[in-house]
Formats: C-alpha cells, structure tokens, sequence
C-alpha cells in the first residue's frame, strides 16, 4: 500500500488555482494507492465558509473524482460544504469508482472561531480500501486521544490539518504518540505557506507503529510517497498485543 502526501499552499478563496497548483504537484505518471491533501486543500481557511463553501456537486468534489478516476487511486481532502443550510469541514475519501466517504469534524477549533460558523460532526468514521482499514479525522481533532482510540477497527489514521508554526511542536508530537499508542500508521498531512492567520510550516508525515518516521516534508509545496507493510504490522500487534490490554 502506497500513501502519496500532497502539501500545498492554498490561497484562499482560489480554488481555480489551487487546484492547478495540485495538478502540477500530482501529475499523472505518479504511482499510489492513496493521495492524501491538506484540510481545505482548494477553498484555504476563513472562519466565515460563505464565500467559499461548496455543496458535494461542486467544483471541488468533481476534481477529486476525476483525479481518482484518472489515477486508480483514492483521493483524500476536505472543503467547507454547505448542507442542509448548515456548514461542515468534511473530509472525503473519493474511490476511484467515484464513491465518496465522508467524515464532519467534530471537534471545532472554538480557539480560532470555527465552532462559530461549522457545525461539528457526531460519527466516528472508518472507510476500508485495498485491505487497508483507515479511521478518517481532520486537524484539531488530533488533541483527543479518545475519540481516535483505537477499538482495534483500523490499521491507519489519516490527519489532515491546517497547522500553523506556533503549534508545529504539539502537531509533530501528537502525530507520533497517536501511532505508537493505536498500534497503526499515521498519516498526517498539514499545509503549506501564508495566510490570514500566519505562516504554516507543513511537516506533513507518515508514522509508523513502532514510532519511526516513514515519510516527512520541509516546508514548500512537495509530493512524497512511503510504502505502508501491513504484514510488519499483523506481526507487530501479534508479538505486542498492545490493543488487548486497552482500557
């Protein structure tokens, strides 16, 4: 299983744009199983989402089909939608087949205003591609540990963030203590650049269970790759049997 982290540098507002800028970084001869993107990867950042939320036939979610269809792979972001006359940042996990996953993030960063304007998500959510059972959480939620606890229903999480540098320390640290206390791999993408809320220096990675770093960015826009071993990791859980012992 190949994992591809995607780290841009969304303008915001610029979806035209920034999904141009992801078309170079991605291309078409790259080979993966799973693209993962940063948290509003096309639209940026802005507590307000009426300027640039979207519903799930817009512009964006189209895109991400189309680039999983055209890489037989799956796809993986989240944008501000507008439902049901209510805002939510949703991830979505998009199938080659144009299926779609989709996970509200439930805890709203209130610090920044998001609670404001977003209403949280209430289910926890897996999805499962190519053998891979993944458990699908967006930014903020990485500071709690019990939501994300591994119920033995998963063999990776997937983090997707707009970080900023001030708290690059508590993203670097937290990704790793989600991997080595869930037993799973962690696959943590955070933006990239400037906006209005100041500068973000991606750091995007890939951890593993044993708590070693499988891939890792600086902080410019950038795709790298890492291979995920599920047989290490049957084997890690069966000599280690760390989840059994859970609370």
């Amino acid at each position: 299983m190949r994992i591809a982290l995607v780290q841009n540098a969304p303008e915001l507002g610029k979806s035209d744009e920034n999904l141009l800028q992801l078309d170079a970084l991605i291309g078409s001869g790259c080979t993966a199983d799973i693209y993962v993107m940063p948290e509003m990867f096309a639209t940026g950042q802005d507590n307000d989402p009426a300027e640039i939320a979207e519903h799930m036939d817009g512009k964006v979610v189209a895109w991400m089909k189309d680039k999983a269809r055209m890489l037989d792979a799956a796809v993986v972001g989240s944008l501000p939608v507008l439902e049901g006359g209510r805002y939510r940042n949703r991830l979505c996990f998009v199938m080659p087949d144009g299926s779609v996953t989709s996970y509200d993030k439930r805890h709203l960063f209130t610090y920044a205003g998001e609670s404001q304007h977003f209403t949280r998500g209430q289910d926890r959510v897996t999805v499962t591609f190519r053998g891979l059972r993944i458990l699908l959480q967006i930014c903020y939620d990485l500071r709690f540990p019990v939501f994300s606890r591994n119920r033995d229903d998963y063999d990776a999480v997937i983090y997707i963030a707009a970080w900023p540098e001030k708290r690059i320390f508590a993203w670097d640290t937290l990704l790793r203590a989600r991997a080595l206390e869930n037993q799973c791999f962690a696959i943590g993408v955070n933006r990239c650049g400037t906006d209005q809320f100041g500068f973000y220096p991606g750091h995007s990675a890939i951890i593993g269970p044993y708590g070693d770093t499988l891939a890792e960015t600086d902080e410019k826009p950038q795709m790298v790759f890492s291979d995920l071993d599920l047989d290490r990791l049957v084997r890690f859980r069966q000599k280690f049997p760390v989840l059994e012992d859970a609370d």
